[in-house]
């Protein structure tokens, strides 16, 4: 079965920074969805967002290593997705990159995420690899993703993508 992505939306922030990273209308003719996110910020983490839902009903698990270590960490019932798509202040070029998959995000069931990122730090600690595993709790189909800080902005020059998977 040959999977065809198809480019559906992408965002390239401009001079100035912007606070939040926005796909809206999202179609529901495809299978799954992915995000790729290259992306520097004025903060560490942003957060992940569907539908503009604020309930909490957000779950995942990360899995990660920061130069010669790995850990692991977990949220439940949070307002928001934190570990999906991870980028850092570093110097204006160096940016982290992130993918996030989607699969069945017009279905009937809860949605799960998983995604995986890198980050190259400019200090002693080295870079970081991170790979999460996230549930939202709904049985809505996606139809926007938001991305966003609670403090913070996303620098010019990040970019997202967001692609339409369909199984042909």
């Amino acid at each position: 079965m040959a999977n065809t992505y198809a480019l559906i939306s992408s965002v390239t922030v401009g001079s100035g920074g912007a606070a939040t990273i926005e796909f809206s209308s999202i179609p529901a003719t495809y299978t799954d969805l992915v995000v790729k996110l290259s992306a520097n910020s004025t903060t560490q983490t942003p957060r992940v967002r569907f539908n503009n839902s604020s309930s909490s009903i957000y779950s995942e698990r990360l899995l990660y290593g920061q130069g010669s270590s790995a850990a692991s960490a977990s949220n439940t019932n949070t307002a928001y997705f934190d570990w999906v798509a991870l980028c850092i202040n570093n110097g204006a070029n160096i940016f982290s990159n992130s993918e996030f998959y989607i699969p069945n995000y017009a279905g009937s069931n809860n949605k799960s995420v998983s995604s995986d990122s890198v980050t190259e730090i400019n200090s002693s600690t080295g870079n970081n690899l991170y790979l999460d595993a996230g549930l939202w709790a709904s049985s809505a189909a996606i139809t926007s993703i938001q991305m966003f800080f609670g403090s913070g902005n996303f620098l010019e020059y990040s970019t997202a993508y967001l692609y339409g998977i369909s199984n042909a």
